[in-house]
């Protein structure tokens, strides 16, 4: 399981014009999940965000876990991409959408975060906060 991790000011995520998540100070996460992730890979991935240290303390040093901030989650299977080869990403990694869908909202309920539609369209708006950009890698 991958995500590219953003620390924001604010984020929403439309599918159709539509607002179907918004967050205030917090994190966007883009969730990309592989064919060997499971239920446990899912909850290790929602314990590391919740745990990141990433947010300024009082001395204003990344100290600081999330604590009450927003979540905001999208999937993205084309986290999972390899390109090691050629110019066009094979996807072969990714997991098949039902079993992506299911750990993918383990991890949003697990975190109580707000999310875009699972394979829609989807448009996603945020203000970076610092910038701040983590990539994590689960097994």
């Amino acid at each position: 399981m991958k995500a590219l991790v953003q620390r924001v000011s604010r984020a929403e995520v439309r599918v159709d014009g539509a607002v179907t998540g918004a967050i205030g100070p917090g994190l966007l996460v883009l969730l990309g999940v592989g064919h060997d992730d499971d239920e446990a890979t899912a909850d290790r991935m929602a314990a590391k965000l919740r745990a990141l240290r990433i947010f300024d303390d009082a001395d204003g040093r990344m100290n600081e876990p999330l604590g009450d901030r927003g979540v905001l989650c999208v999937s993205q299977f084309t986290l999972m991409a390899d390109t090691r080869r050629g110019n066009r990403p094979s996807f072969a990694g990714a997991a098949p959408p039902d079993r992506a869908r299911a750990l993918y909202e383990r991890v949003c309920d697990a975190l109580d975060a707000q999310r875009g539609v699972f394979g829609a369209h989807m448009e996603v708006e945020l203000v970076n906060d610092g910038p701040v950009t983590v990539l994590l890698e689960v097994i």
